[in-house]
């Protein structure tokens, strides 16, 4: 088993903790990595360009001219493709361009994403958290405490509303749970503290 040291909120190492190796302590697949931070990105596209094909454009109801005798081209609507102010051929159309990976790709892009975390000593392993109401200067005190001057990403066991609405305010910390932690989030940000009931979850649902 990997250990790692156990800080309080106060910042002081209170023992270790032991972390599961087949989550915590792998080689990270940097192309798996890759794989998981574009599928990511694709899904959070909207999609919703679009243009107007001939059968949408306004007017061109009437042929312009009849089909013989006038000596130029035969037309059957000023709206057509090679017209100004005509429909557009083959244009982009609303679309999702969201897709899923396989589940076990999925695993393992967390799980080396985790073990990077590991890797770099960006990792930090809380005892517990818990604010007693809604206060920026809590995340602040307990950032300083830690002696995290990066971007910092906090993870719980469970969704707690307080520490989050804490966090809000803060343009280099963000809170999540467990359940929604993603392999963007953990690579954006220079710094993963984990509550030790996170990392015992985390260690059991991916290993």
């Amino acid at each position: 088993m990997l250990k790692v040291a156990l800080y309080n909120q106060s910042g002081s190492q209170v023992g270790d903790v032991e972390l599961n190796d087949a989550v915590f302590g792998i080689e990270p697949n940097e192309h798996v990595l890759h794989d998981a931070v574009v599928m990511q990105q694709a899904s959070r596209r909207q999609g919703t360009h679009a243009v107007k094909n001939r059968s949408a454009v306004r007017g061109g109801g009437r042929k312009p001219w009849r089909q013989k005798g006038t000596g130029r081209a035969r037309q059957g609507t000023i709206r057509a493709p090679q017209w100004v102010g005509g429909g557009v051929v083959f244009g982009p159309t609303p679309r999702s361009y969201s897709y899923k990976l396989p589940k076990k790709v999925r695993r393992l892009a967390l799980r080396s994403a985790l073990s990077s975390k590991v890797k770099e000593d960006s990792l930090v392993v809380l005892d517990s958290l818990a604010f007693d109401a809604p206060k920026t200067k809590e995340v602040v005190n307990l950032l300083n405490a830690l002696n995290v001057d990066a971007k910092a990403l906090i993870v719980t066991a469970d969704r707690d509303e307080v520490i989050a609405r804490s966090a809000n305010n803060l343009p280099n910390a963000k809170v999540l749970p467990v359940s929604e932690v993603n392999v963007i989030d953990l690579l954006t940000h220079d710094k993963l503290i984990l509550t030790k009931d996170a990392a015992e979850k985390a260690g059991e649902v991916l290993a």
